[in-house]
C-alpha cells in the first residue's frame, strides 16, 4: 500500500521504476565515438537466402515488393566495427531434415577493395557465435551472478558481448587480412539453425577503404557459393517493414538496423554529491524510456537501408563506459533498474557488466527482469573523499535498453525489494482462483407415500404424496383451491378390454404444493365420459358428483354396463410393507395418515356410494 502511494505520487515520467519513486533522474551528459559501424540485423528474422545489407554502391531486387532497393552505401577507412544478429525462420516446412539434424543457413561476411591497391585488414578483438555453440536460454540465470574466466552466457548475443568486454579476439577469426586490388574475400561464416540464432561482433581497422556485405546462403561448398549470392543481387525474403515505411519515417515503428551508425563506444563522467540524495542516471536510454532526462542515448546512421530503423535504437553491440565519482560515507548499492511501462513482465537484459571500484575489477552476470532493480555490487562509500565507480558494458542483443542506474543507500533498496516482494506475493494470491463454495442440498418435502391397494385412483385429493388441506380451511367452506394437473389428479380408468376387475399397482404421485380440488372427472370406455363432482349443498353434508345427462336413447343399464366401476378398498392397513398379488409384486413403503387424510378418504368412499345410486336410479 506504501509503495502504491509513492508511485502514484511521482512523476508520471519517473513513477515506472519504485526505486527512484519520489526522486528525480539526472541527465549523464555522455558522447558516443566516432568509429563507423555496420549494422546487419534487418530483417531480424531471415525466411532464406539472398544478401542482407551491403554497404556497396548500386540496388537490390527485393522480391516482396517486386522492385530494387538502394544499398546502404558506405566506405570504410580505418576503425570500423561489424555487428551481426539474425534469426532464421524456416517457412513451409519442419525445423528438422531427414537425418535429425535442424536446417539451417549460413551467414557470411565479405570484405570488398573497390580500390587499385592491396588492403591490409586487422581485428583485435571479436566473435562470432551461434546457437549450436550458445543455445539461447530466455529465463536462464537470472539475478546477479559473478563472473569467472569461463564466462556465464544465455545465448550467442551474450557470449560474443562478454567477449568484446574483455577485449578477446576468437580463435577462430583471423587477426589480419590481405585483400588484393579490386578482389574480395569472405571473412568468416557461421551455422544459423532454424529458429536459431548467429551473432558477430567485432572490430578492426583498415589501412584503406573497404566495403562491406552480410549475406545468407543455403548450403556453400566454397567461398565462391557465397560470392554468387552477393552477384546475383537479390534481397534475402523475410523485410517485413517494407510495407511501413512511413510508419518508420514517423517514428511509430522501429524495425531494426541494417546500415551503418556512428559510434561503438559511449563514454560519460559524472561527480555527484550523495549528501544531496540518491543518484539516478539514464542508461541506454531512448525516446520512450529516459526518466524524464530528455537524455537519448541513441546514435545516429550515415546509411541505411530504406526497412532500417531511422537510428541505432537498440544499441546493440555498443560499449558503454560510465565514470561515476561519488562524495558519501556508509553503505550504498549500485542498482540496475528497468522500468515496467505496461505491467507486463519480460526478460529486459541478460548480459554481462564489468564494475571498478577503489576495491578492484569483478565482473557479474546480470539476468534482469522488467519492473525490477538488482544491486549490481555493496559500495562502502569513505567520508571526505572521491570514491571512484567505473561501469563498464558492451549492450548485448537480444536486451531492450532503456534502463535506469542508479547509487541508493542499501536501506532504502532494502526497503524497495521489500515491498515489491509483498506486491507480488498479494498479486498472486489474487490471481489464484477463488473456489467454490460448497452448496448445500435443498430441503425436501419428504412426504411418505401411503400403502394401498386402491386399482383405481378418483378424484378425491388422496394421491399418494399430495399434501391435503387443511381441516380447519376445509370445514369453513373457504376453499380457494386451484385444479391440479392429472399427475396430482387421479381419474375414473377406462376398463380394459378384457374386463377384468383385478386390481392395478398404484404408482404414487409426486409431492405437489397446490393443495388437491374436491372435482373428480369420471371416465367411461368409448366415448369417454368425464363427470365432475360438485359441491355438497351444505355442510356436514358431504359433497356429491354430477354427471352430464344421458344421452337420447340410452338407458340407465346400458351406461352401468359400459361403465367398470368398482368400490373403494378398506382403510389401508397400520404402517408396514403391503404385498399385494398382481403383474408383479409391489411393496409399498410405511407412512403416516394423520386424521385429516383418514376424513378426506371417508368423504371419497360416500361421494362414489352417491354416484352409483344416482346412476342406479336412472
Amino acid at each position: 500500500m506504501l509503495l502504491a502511494t509513492l508511485v502514484l505520487g511521482a512523476n508520471p515520467a519517473q513513477a515506472y521504476v519504485a526505486l527512484m519513486a519520489g526522486q528525480k533522474a539526472r541527465p549523464l551528459v555522455g558522447t558516443f565515438n566516432t568509429v563507423p559501424v555496420l549494422h546487419s540485423n534487418q530483417p531480424e528474422e531471415v525466411q532464406g537466402p539472398g544478401i542482407l545489407v551491403n554497404s556497396m554502391e548500386g540496388q537490390a531486387y527485393s522480391t516482396e515488393i517486386n522492385q530494387s532497393l538502394d544499398n546502404a552505401a558506405y566506405t570504410f577507412n580505418g576503425e570500423f566495427g561489424l555487428h551481426i544478429h539474425h534469426k532464421y525462420h524456416r517457412m513451409g516446412s519442419a525445423w528438422h531434415g531427414s537425418s535429425g539434424r535442424r536446417h539451417e543457413l549460413t551467414l557470411a561476411t565479405i570484405l570488398v577493395n573497390p580500390s587499385d591497391q592491396a588492403l591490409t585488414v586487422q581485428f583485435d578483438q571479436g566473435s562470432v557465435r551461434n546457437s549450436f555453440e550458445a543455445p539461447y536460454l530466455p529465463n536462464n540465470l537470472m539475478g546477479v551472478k559473478p563472473l569467472g574466466p569461463r564466462p556465464w552466457n544465455t545465448g550467442p548475443g551474450d557470449a560474443t558481448a562478454i567477449a568484446m568486454l574483455r577485449g578477446k579476439l576468437d580463435s577462430n577469426l583471423p587477426d589480419r587480412i590481405v585483400i588484393p586490388p579490386r578482389g574480395r574475400t569472405v571473412l568468416f561464416q557461421t551455422q544459423l539453425p532454424a529458429n536459431g540464432i548467429a551473432n558477430g561482433l567485432l572490430r578492426g581497422r583498415s589501412n584503406g577503404p573497404m566495403q562491406v556485405a552480410v549475406v545468407a546462403v543455403r548450403d556453400p561448398r566454397d567461398d565462391n557459393d557465397v560470392l554468387a549470392v552477393l552477384d546475383n543481387g537479390q534481397l534475402a525474403p523475410g523485410r517485413t517493414y517494407l510495407r511501413r515505411l512511413r510508419e518508420i519515417e514517423a517514428g511509430y515503428v522501429f524495425s531494426r538496423v541494417a546500415g551503418v551508425a556512428i559510434g561503438d563506444t559511449y563514454q560519460a563522467t559524472l561527480n555527484y554529491d550523495l549528501g544531496d540524495g540518491p543518484l539516478h542516471v539514464p542508461l541506454t536510454s531512448t525516446v520512450r524510456h529516459n526518466f524524464g532526462t530528455g537524455e537519448i542515448q541513441v546514435n545516429s546512421l550515415a546509411s541505411r537501408m530504406v526497412d532500417s530503423s531511422i537510428n541505432n535504437v537498440g544499441t546493440y553491440g555498443v560499449r558503454f563506459d560510465v565514470n561515476l565519482n561519488l562524495r558519501g560515507s556508509g553503505p550504498y548499492d549500485l542498482v540496475l533498474s528497468h522500468p515496467s511501462p505496461n505491467g507486463r513482465p519480460f526478460t529486459a537484459f541478460r548480459g554481462s557488466i564489468g564494475i571498478t571500484t577503489d576495491s578492484g575489477y569483478r565482473e557479474v552476470h546480470v539476468g534482469l527482469r522488467s519492473g525490477e532493480s538488482l544491486s549490481l555490487t555493496p559500495l562502502e562509500l569513505n567520508p571526505g573523499q572521491n570514491n571512484p565507480v567505473r561501469i563498464t558494458l558492451v549492450y548485448p542483443a537480444d536486451a531492450t535498453p532503456g534502463h535506469l542506474l542508479s547509487v541508493v543507500p542499501s536501506s532504502q533498496l532494502a526497503r524497495v525489494q521489500e515491498q515489491l516482494r509483498q506486491l507480488a506475493l498479494a498479486q498472486s494470491r489474487s490471481s489464484r482462483p477463488t473456489p467454490k463454495p460448497k452448496q448445500l442440498p435443498l430441503p425436501s418435502l419428504g412426504l411418505d407415500p401411503i400403502a394401498t391397494e386402491n386399482p383405481l385412483s378418483i378424484g378425491t385429493g388422496l394421491e399418494l404424496g399430495a399434501r391435503t388441506m387443511p381441516a380447519a380451511e376445509r370445514d369453513s367452506g373457504n376453499d380457494s383451491r386451484q385444479a391440479l394437473t392429472p399427475m396430482a389428479i387421479g381419474t375414473i380408468a377406462t376398463a380394459p378390454r378384457s374386463l377384468s376387475t383385478q386390481p392395478a399397482a398404484l404408482t404414487p404421485a409426486q409431492p405437489t404444493l397446490q393443495p388437491p380440488t374436491d372435482r373428480a372427472a369420471v371416465p367411461a370406455t368409448k366415448p369417454r365420459i368425464k363427470p365432475t363432482l360438485a359441491k355438497a349443498p351444505a355442510k356436514p353434508k358431504p359433497m356429491v358428483a354430477t354427471v352430464p345427462a344421458t344421452p337420447a336413447g340410452t338407458g340407465s343399464q346400458a351406461l352401468l354396463d359400459r361403465l367398470v366401476l368398482q368400490a373403494l378398498p378398506p382403510l389401508p392397513p397400520p404402517p408396514g410393507p403391503v404385498e399385494w398379488a398382481g403383474p408383479g409384486p409391489v411393496v409399498s413403503s410405511p407412512a403416516r395418515m394423520s386424521q385429516s387424510l383418514m376424513d378426506r378418504y371417508q368423504q371419497a368412499l360416500e361421494n362414489q356410494q352417491l354416484v352409483i345410486k344416482s346412476l342406479g336410479s336412472r
